[in-house]
């Protein structure tokens, strides 16, 4: 690669240390070095919360997690597990509040340990040897089960909570591995899936390093069964040769299971969840019960009961909004809750009194909570607070688990109480994964919205330059999210896909359109792109560009453009298109609709999208597809493709880099070895914004150069390896 002067960017990532009081720019190393909390839970009694805070490792290339546990009443949190390098993940509550279970590799291979809340070591309870997959408390507290051994030998073993010595015990070994697994909610039994059959000369001939791949290989059925702790006798529950149960629930009474499945046999392209089948089993006398042919998203019993709740469309058609339906467990039709109500609702929560359900749902840049009323589909929007909440209601903790997050603070937990919910004061903050961010000046996040050519109001996001003096005209990046079922969010913005705090802070506004096809705007914005995909959507972007322009925003003569995935699909499609651009970075991108279709692991969303086949649809896979246009093109590109991405292959990205080459179009081509659709390795993802960041200095600001990996790697830690502040309410380092 050719070599570059940083400018403004060494002044960005160099910034010396400042005073408490004051603010900074942010830098790459701070998204390189921002923490995320996760699996968060609430005990029982609704007293405490656990999560996990992942944080980055440079010398690794990896993030590793540790617990930390918050009092729901007062917030104050204490980090529990401090092993350097190593992770605790998946933590679960015992039943009695007062210790937690969790599993971690501190020692070698993943096994579980158990943790007094109070205080003392973590004690181990496992020896697996190929270590421990999974594992559950049973609700009388009297035991964990667990699932440990190779996928392809994986059985259940018991741990006796009662015992001083914490027994282990395994379980008959089944004929085939497990799957999944849950307890009865009498603790008497384990109900579990299975394969129908192993192939044993398969998994040798893999180990024999015959390891050659048979394309869409023949799947062996998948059946519930349960398995009695007292008596050690099995039961088998499901039959069928075209099964495969891919989910299941179990009533609280003990009277039902509902499982989700997908068509057993050879895959024939994708396999989508649009597909699966959702069957409601009498565990008294053993009979199944269809409740829905496809389309089965999600399930969950009432606390009593009496009711099975399930997301699934109203018809059975591709981007149609899935809606909240019931239907009682004891005979009778389901019930639509939301029948006229243009919102698309994937899962929800049980209250405790078997009337309600609460759900979070996205509406434009912001997401709140709703509840639903079982009885006659009422439905009530809880919260109105700017930004992205999500979470979840413990019927039995009483309280909402949420998170929060919006342009200006990272995602965080909080609790709230039902009665309190919708004051957003009256929440309890018990995660504070990065204070670091109070420091950091962010350019502000504005809502905009501008007509389409057709008349169509259209919505997005603006992030202002730092500085931002009204009637000033600013360069403009123009940032596509991907999906395209998918939209940007007022929340706050701090990962390698974006980043746009860092152009702020070199004076560049960011622009963030939820053009056609985008989510959260009804049914029928998301599918009109339907056969249109590419020219409905360019439009609305140029629109809103255009808007921006006329505003006395955007510099029209210094316009960038960037986007991965669906956004790479739409930055290359704008590159031969116009020339008004200064500078394209695309990700993941196609290019050509036809070599795409059999290349990707995903076939059927594309036959949405571009209105069939290609042999179908011929034309219309050639008109959608950049390639076509390609001698239009004149801008200089950046493309990004990960070597084993297998949803936007790297042939696209090298029919692309091929033709601009030959065309003379200036144009760079950074290809991230070993990596899939998205970067899973931090240093990919710093390579990937700086040099992107670099490419519009060039080409928009008219910086002479491009890039310098010395520069590059003088941003590092000294010793390769990130040491950001302690997450607040941790206490001294020491392992649990």
């Amino acid at each position: 690669m050719r070599s570059m002067r940083w400018g403004v960017l060494a002044a960005l990532v160099l910034v010396g240390p400042l005073r408490a009081q004051e603010t900074r720019p942010m830098t790459f190393m701070d998204v390189m070095e921002m923490r995320s909390v996760g699996a968060g839970s609430l005990s029982p009694d609704g007293s405490r919360v656990v999560y996990t805070v992942s944080l980055p490792h440079w010398k690794s290339g990896k993030a590793y997690t540790d617990l930390f546990v918050a009092d729901a009443a007062t917030g104050v949190a204490r980090q529990m597990t401090f092993t350097r390098e190593k992770n605790e993940t998946g933590p679960q509550w015992a039943r009695d509040g007062r210790r937690l279970a969790f599993l971690s590799d501190r020692e070698g291979s993943q096994q579980v340990y158990l943790l007094a809340v109070e205080g003392g070591e973590a004690r181990k309870l496992t020896e697996a040897k190929d270590g421990v997959h999974a594992f559950a408390f049973s609700r009388d507290g009297k035991w964990l089960a667990f699932s440990a051994g190779k996928a392809e030998d994986r059985q259940l073993s018991l741990v006796d909570l009662a015992s001083e010595e914490l027994a282990v015990t395994a379980l008959p070994k089944h004929a085939t591995p497990i799957r999944d697994f849950t307890f009865a909610d009498d603790g008497a039994r384990l109900f579990f899936t299975s394969p129908d059959r192993l192939d044993k000369d398969d998994v040798k001939r893999k180990e024999k390093k015959f390891d050659v791949r048979l394309a869409d290989p023949e799947q062996a059925p998948v059946h519930l069964w349960s398995v009695d702790l007292k008596e050690k006798v099995e039961k088998r529950w499901t039959e069928g040769t075209g099964l495969t149960i891919t989910a299941f629930d179990l009533s609280m009474d003990g009277r039902w299971a509902a499982f989700r499945a997908m068509p057993a046999g050879r895959r024939v392209g994708d396999i989508t969840r649009e597909e699966a089948s959702l069957h409601l089993l009498d565990l008294g006398s053993g009979k199944v019960h269809p409740v829905l042919e496809k389309y089965a998203r999600f399930s969950a019993f009432s606390p009593d009961g009496q009711w099975l709740a399930y997301s699934a469309p109203e018809r059975f058609e591709r981007l149609r909004n899935t809606k909240l339906w019931v239907v009682p467990t004891t005979g009778g039709s389901a019930k639509n809750l939301m029948a006229g109500k243009d919102l698309s609702v994937s899962a929800a929560n049980w209250g405790e009194d078997s009337r309600t359900l609460y759900f979070t749902e996205a509406v434009g840049v912001d997401q709140h909570l709703f509840a639903l009323s079982v009885a006659d589909g009422t439905m009530t929007q809880l919260t109105k607070e700017a930004g992205v909440l999500a979470g979840s209601y413990s019927y039995e903790a009483k309280a909402f688990l949420l998170t929060h997050s919006h342009p200006r603070k990272p995602m965080d937990f909080y609790v709230a109480k039902p009665q309190s919910v919708g004051t957003p004061t009256a929440w309890v903050k018990v995660s504070d994964a990065n204070p670091q961010v109070a420091k950091l000046s962010l350019g502000s996040t504005e809502t905009v919205r501008w007509k389409a050519k057709d008349g169509v109001q259209v919505e997005g996001l603006l992030i202002k330059p730092l500085g931002y003096v009204k009637g000033r005209r600013y360069p403009l990046i123009v940032q596509l999210h991907g999906g395209p079922a998918a939209a940007d969010m007022n929340t706050f913005q701090g990962r390698y896909v974006t980043y746009p705090h860092l152009y702020a802070a070199a004076g560049y506004a960011v622009f963030q359109p939820n053009y056609r096809g985008s989510s959260n705007y009804g049914e029928a914005f998301t599918r009109q792109i339907g056969g249109n995909f590419m020219r409905l959507s360019y439009g609305d972007i140029i629109s809103g560009v255009d808007h921006l322009i006329r505003e006395g925003i955007a510099d029209p003569d210094k316009l960038g453009m960037m986007g991965w995935s669906a956004g790479g699909h739409l930055s290359s499609w704008t590159l031969t298109q116009t020339d008004r651009f200064k500078a394209i970075s695309t990700g993941a991108g196609a290019v050509n609709w036809i070599s795409m279709y059999a290349e990707s692991d995903v076939q059927s969303v594309r036959e949405f999208y571009l209105g069939g086949k290609p042999y179908e649809a011929w034309d219309n896979f050639v008109n959608e597809s950049a390639l076509k246009y390609i001698k239009n093109a004149k801008t200089p590109t950046l493309i990004h493709v990960g070597e084993a991405d297998q949803r936007v292959p790297k042939p696209q990205s090298d029919e692309l880099y091929m033709a601009l080459k030959k065309l003379g179009v200036p144009v760079e081509y950074i290809v991230y070895p070993g990596m899939p659709h998205g970067l899973t390795e931090p240093r990919y993802q710093l390579v990937k914004m700086v040099s992107e960041f670099n490419w519009f200095e060039k080409w928009i600001k008219g910086k002479p150069e491009w890039f310098d990996w010395k520069a590059l790697l003088d941003t590092l830690p000294a010793d390769a390896e990130a040491k950001p502040e302690t997450p607040t309410g941790s206490t001294a380092p020491r392992r649990r």
